[in-house]
């Protein structure tokens, strides 16, 4: 069975919304999707620009279409995804005169990316952040990701914390990471119990390292990242000759006493030039 999800940060849920009648089976209905709507015009409109003017644009979780809107401005064609059948229902009969909005009554995650370039922008479900950011790491045509994500998970992969993530190491060289911008919690109805914030991935247009190394690459940061003798540097003296790393670290301007999380990306790299 496919998994779903409707508009907003919710909960991942599977099966069937059924329509039903009266205010009780609308909010049965939300509770089950966890459905939490952007309803802020002026973060709609912030999100809009982040994610900028796009001959294809695709939207997980459409929910009301405030956003699906707000993109449509900009964007020659906007494909919309939604599985909640009320909200689909409507939103295609809202936009059924225009032929800029396409609305899909499915599942994004089970789509196909597009062969034309295209980009992702929405306001997406916490529980299966991950699984989207994964989608659109993997899209070979994407030209950005604009994602509404919960605020904590959009400072550590873009290192606002003065830290960076496994994920976001492994992706630098083929993809960029930033906070575009917070959204606070009262932006969102239900108020959900955290805020959120804009998070841009961008495809780099040269990637910092041949598509040949990748394997090499990624063997060389989920060693790193295993914790073994306590920093990055101990943990590399423990693989390559103490004299090659102590050098390294040296030339890559790195501590050996940093945490293998307070190492910025670009050092890694860095790093793996020196010692590959």
């Amino acid at each position: 069975m496919a998994h779903s999800f409707a508009h907003g940060n919710h909960s991942h849920t599977q099966g069937k919304v059924r329509n039903g009648n009266g205010r009780g089976e609308r909010d049965r209905a939300r509770r089950t999707l966890s459905q939490n709507f952007l309803v802020d015009p002026h973060a709609v409109r912030r999100m809009a620009a982040a994610a900028g003017s796009h001959g294809l644009l695709l939207e997980p979780g459409a929910g009301t279409g405030a956003l699906t809107l707000a993109l449509a401005e900009s964007c020659a064609r906007v494909v919309a995804y939604e599985i909640d059948p009320r909200h689909a229902g409507r939103l295609a009969a809202r936009t059924r005169g225009d032929d800029g909005i396409e609305v899909i009554r499915g599942d994004f995650l089970t789509a196909r990316a597009p062969r034309e370039p295209f980009a992702v922008a929405g306001n997406i479900p916490y529980s299966i952040t991950s699984r989207i950011v994964d989608w659109c790491l993997r899209a070979p045509g994407l030209t950005s990701a604009t994602l509404l994500t919960q605020l904590e998970y959009a400072r550590k992969r873009s290192g606002d914390f003065g830290r960076w993530s496994r994920l976001t190491v492994l992706s630098w060289p083929g993809h960029s990471w930033e906070l575009a911008g917070r959204v606070g919690r009262m932006s969102f109805r239900p108020v959900p119990a955290v805020d959120s914030a804009i998070l841009r991935i961008e495809p780099r247009g040269v990637r910092l390292l041949p598509a040949g190394r990748d394997a090499a690459w990624r063997e060389f940061v989920e060693y790193g990242f295993t914790g073994l003798g306590g920093s990055l540097h101990a943990s590399l003296r423990m693989r390559y000759a103490a004299h090659r790393v102590d050098a390294a670290f040296a030339e890559a301007r790195v501590d050996r006493d940093t945490v293998v999380a307070f190492v910025h990306p670009d050092r890694w790299l860095t790093l793996f030039e020196l010692l590959r």
